[in-house]
């Protein structure tokens, strides 16, 4: 900073002497021009020659500016560049920034071509955003075109069948802004015909987009352990596993499913449901009390295998092909965990009414049909080695929350970066939830709470609540248009 101010300085030194000079030849020539005294040839000569070593002088000061701000150009190249190294090391981009609990997380927004999936909704509570405002479409669109443009340039060994990309090629991106360091795109394309996807990271520290990473990766080799711990729901494994046939053996292919039962009551009937679904099926009983922590526990340490991509999972959960694929885009063995955040759906009952649509079609991403279930940790993508290497769940911790919080917090304590961001293929179906008696009162509280809010949205529970003020007020309404 100081040699800038010293070379600004300078330059405006030699200007301002420079301009001196001027006025003072001015002066010579109007001089002479009114006084010619005897010796006028000599003066004559004299004054030109002086003319000379003036102009000699200026053209050496000129050069000298020019130098001076070439100089100070350089200098601010070179800030800006080392201003840029500086915010790129302190983004969470290669690694992950240790954090201290989970409110310290600042989660991704999800996007597509024509949709923005969020969790700050603001004041219209919409949990995706299908018109996007002029300032974040341009910023995205943006973000695609720089990705577009390195995709499609040519390179020195292209060949005839080199691909093409364009915007339909777009499959997923995720995105987010820290105030004082910058914004980083992390984008992925996919031609329908081939496995591989190729993904590219940007990052904007409020200054031009920079490219910091391009992979291709090859998806149909990535094998996904899907873990599901079972107790005695037995008829919601069986809605489970016809939604597992279509989403994994029909459209994905590439994944593995392994059941750990608690129990032996239900034994025949859950071998009687995997029987014929798919041969890529471990069954694990274990004779003791539930526990999802153990069950999550004993399914990813069975795997003896290969490092495998772990996705642990409930019987109540809905997910797509294409999370799938995010699950393996999101993932990186010593590098990163996807911990996704699932839209929980309503009771259908009350949403519906008589009229309740297929299981299917239920799978809808509405402000009126559920909520993003931000405060859940227990659905993650995570390789074997990171759930090792963490030291899994903690035995002695109690309680269905507390122990996915705890696993959670280990990760954020660790150099890996956790992906937290709404996925757009994951859901949550609504069940009953049974607030049993022998709860403490503040236990009961609470779970009282959670059944309210995964009941219906708060404009819904009102209108149940208030049934009947609204329709005493609609039949006056009536009466008196008729009156």
């Amino acid at each position: 900073m100081q040699r800038r101010w010293f070379l600004g300085k300078r330059a405006i030194a030699a200007l301002l002497f420079c301009f001196v000079l001027l006025l003072y030849r001015q002066a010579c020539r109007s001089q002479s021009q009114t006084t010619r005294p005897a010796g006028e040839d000599a003066f004559e000569a004299l004054l030109q020659q002086h003319d000379r070593n003036l102009t000699r002088l200026i053209s050496q000061l000129k050069a000298e500016l020019q130098r001076s701000a070439v100089e100070l150009e350089e200098q601010n190249q070179s800030e800006l560049e080392e201003f840029l190294r500086k915010q790129l090391r302190r983004a969470e981009i290669f690694t992950g920034e240790r954090l201290p609990d989970e409110f310290a997380v600042l989660p991704f927004e999800t996007f597509t071509l024509r949709r923005v999936y969020q969790l700050e909704s603001g004041l219209a509570r919409l949990p995706v955003e299908s018109v996007m405002g002029q300032d974040r479409r341009n910023e995205l669109n943006g973000a695609l075109e720089a990705a577009l443009h390195l995709l499609n340039e040519p390179q020195l060994r292209d060949s005839q069948q080199r691909r093409v990309y364009s915007p339909q090629h777009f499959y997923e991106g995720i995105f987010r802004t820290e105030r004082d360091k910058g914004t980083l795109y992390d984008l992925t394309f996919r031609e329908n015909s081939v496995p591989d996807f190729r993904r590219l990271v940007f990052f904007r520290p409020f200054a031009p987009l920079m490219k910091v990473k391009e992979e291709l990766m090859d998806a149909s080799q990535i094998l996904i352990n899907i873990i599901v711990p079972l107790a005695d729901t037995v008829d919601a494994f069986r809605q489970f596993m016809q939604h597992f046939s279509d989403a994994c053996i029909r459209q994905d292919g590439r994944t593995h499913l392994t059941v750990v039962l608690f129990g032996s009551e239900k034994m025949h009937e859950v071998k009687g449901i995997l029987d014929g679904i798919s041969r890529n099926v471990t069954l694990i009983r274990l004779n003791e009390a539930f526990s999802r922590r153990r069950g999550l526990d004993v399914g990813a340490r069975a795997w003896k295998r290969s490092n495998v991509l772990l996705f642990l999972c409930d019987v109540n959960i809905r997910f797509s092909a294409e999370f799938l694929n995010s699950c393996r885009m999101n993932t990186e063995p010593g590098q990163k965990v996807f911990y996704p955040v699932m839209f929980s759906l309503y009771n259908p009952e009350v949403i519906y009414g008589q009229h309740i649509p297929s299981a299917e079609d239920q799978l809808v991403i509405r402000k009126d049909f559920g909520f993003w279930k931000d405060f859940d940790f227990g659905t993650t993508c995570q390789y074997r080695s990171d759930f090792i290497n963490t030291g899994g769940f903690y035995v002695s911790v109690k309680g269905g929350a507390t122990e996915d919080v705890h696993l959670y917090r280990k990760f954020l304590h660790s150099s890996l970066m956790v992906v937290r961001a709404p996925s757009r293929g994951l859901f949550h179906v609504w069940h009953p939830t049974v607030c049993h008696a022998h709860l403490s009162s503040e236990t009961f509280k609470l779970c009282l709470q959670d059944k309210a809010l995964n009941q219906a949205s708060h404009s819904q529970l009102g209108q149940i609540i208030f049934h009947q003020q609204i329709n005493n007020h609609l039949h006056k309404y009536k009466h008196n248009i008729k009156s």
